[in-house]
């Protein structure tokens, strides 16, 4: 709805509404469904009216937090995300109190299977990607928000189908804890992203092998 909104109901016209439609089609949601989301977006039918909201703050141990939340009543979503942030320690800021503290990106993840490097670099790249790596059997592919959607467009056109494919917010520096400290963090983040209206929580949380090693 919100992509239908902002970008236009043509698919093709509309990368980031694409998106939305391939990851639906995954979950299973009927076609009746999809028409109509992308129709109240649009305009053309009636249907509860739905806002981006972000949300910025602190939690434990002064770890930054940024929580994208999808609301049909932001009054609600700030109380329960407010309380949430001082129920394990935390605070809720204002807007901009830390986003500067992260760079917004497009990542794409792509399953190499028998996908050539050297072919996929030279069609990311000169879709404007800005970078491409191999991690045991995937690929991921960052770009700027810009070239987000040229880019998601040129893989459908060689018919190259990502695991996924969202914009993202990648910390700039990362806060180092103790396993101790870091779980208070996971629990927090487990928190927001239960809630309803949360779509995503993106912190400056650093986790190594041995704090990961430690929690489980």
């Amino acid at each position: 709805m919100i992509a239908a909104r902002e970008g236009g109901g043509n698919p093709d016209m509309n990368a980031r509404l694409a998106m939305a439609v391939e990851r639906a089609k995954a979950e299973n949601m009927p076609k009746d469904n999809i028409d109509r989301a992308i129709k109240r977006g649009t305009g053309e039918i009636e249907g509860a009216d739905y806002d981006e909201v972000a949300y910025e703050g602190y939690g434990p141990h002064g770890v930054a937090f940024f929580v994208e939340v999808l609301t049909d009543n932001t009054n609600r979503s700030v109380a329960d995300i407010r309380h949430l942030f001082s129920k394990m320690g935390g605070n809720l800021g204002t807007s901009g109190s830390v986003a500067f503290q992260f760079d917004r990106k497009g990542l794409i993840e792509v399953p190499a299977g028998s996908l050539s490097e050297s072919d996929l670099f030279d069609l990311v790249a000169d879709a404007g990607a800005e970078d491409l790596e191999l991690d045991d059997d995937m690929f991921t592919i960052t770009t700027s928000v810009e070239a987000f959607g040229s880019v998601v467009s040129a893989l459908s056109d060689a018919e190259v189908e990502p695991e996924s494919a969202s914009l993202v917010r990648i910390p700039s520096t990362t806060t180092a804890l103790s396993s101790d400290e870091a779980g208070k963090v996971m629990r927090l983040i487990e928190m927001l992203e239960d809630h309803q209206d949360v779509q995503a929580v993106f912190t400056t949380l650093e986790l190594d092998d041995a704090a990961i090693a430690a929690m489980s």
